[in-house]
């Protein structure tokens, strides 16, 4: 584990004191030294740092953004929203979210769980739809960047771009409703406290139940579950079996 860097923990600070919603910019480095305290070399080796971390990226002539890059190719990955829609992309969500919470619940830091609360509190406070959005899809990169695991961070970041691409969004405005928010917003919480509790099964369904809700408030309809029913029965198959031979 590395040492603590009083420069990078100082420049977490400022960004999770700003609220800066996912892929927002930084002020320029000259600024951020001066609020900061600190000089350039030090700003350079938190940045550093943090972008090692998945916290930030850094795109030269661009400046410093707050997040995980953007995927290369992503026009070519966007492009699959052509032969998608979105029912496919919340079956996607469901078998692959509720994995990356159940994992977050393992080695989420106490800055990634104040980060889901941030954005889960924004969330639940944007007077318009572009920020409710945006907040939204920031407390679900949120849990994702918990996981610690670059693979699945990149993975989400792509389902992420397809869903952006397609018919989604105006969807998604047309049917959301304050019940729908409010609901969301319990469903939320509940993950945060599962994940809070390191209690990686209930992190797992609370997850599930929450993208279920979101899938019946969108589409109309219930999720066709066989998929994940079929991968649960595995893992209670796989339990049930080494209790067994254990018992032997």
């Amino acid at each position: 584990m590395n040492p603590p860097h009083p420069a990078a923990n100082a420049l977490t600070t400022y960004i999770d004191g700003q609220e800066l919603a996912p892929q927002s910019k930084l002020p320029p480095e000259r600024r951020l030294c001066e609020e900061l305290h600190i000089s350039r070399g030090e700003l350079r080796k938190a940045l550093s740092l943090l972008e090692a971390e998945g916290k930030i990226w850094r795109h030269v002539g661009r400046g410093t953004f707050v997040g995980t890059r953007p995927l290369d190719k992503m026009d070519e990955i966007a492009a699959l929203s052509t032969h998608t829609n979105p029912s496919e992309v919340m079956s996607a969500r469901l078998l692959l979210e509720p994995g990356l919470a159940r994992l977050a619940a393992i080695h989420a830091s106490s800055a990634n769980i104040e980060r889901m609360r941030l954005c889960s509190k924004r969330k639940n406070t944007a007077v318009d739809w572009h920020t409710y959005e945006r907040w939204d899809w920031g407390f679900h990169q949120a849990i994702a960047e918990a996981t610690r695991n670059k693979l699945l961070l990149t993975l989400f970041n792509a389902l992420n771009t397809v869903r952006e691409a397609t018919e989604w969004g105006r969807l998604r405005k047309s049917r959301l409703t304050d019940a729908h928010r409010q609901r969301s917003s319990r469903q939320h919480l509940a993950i945060i406290d599962a994940i809070v509790a390191r209690d990686k099964e209930q992190a797992e369904i609370a997850m599930r139940d929450h993208l279920k809700s979101v899938h019946k408030a969108l589409l109309g309809s219930d999720y066709e579950t066989d998929d994940v029913v079929a991968i649960d029965d595995i893992r209670a198959s796989g339990r049930a079996g080494t209790a067994e031979n254990n018992d032997r």
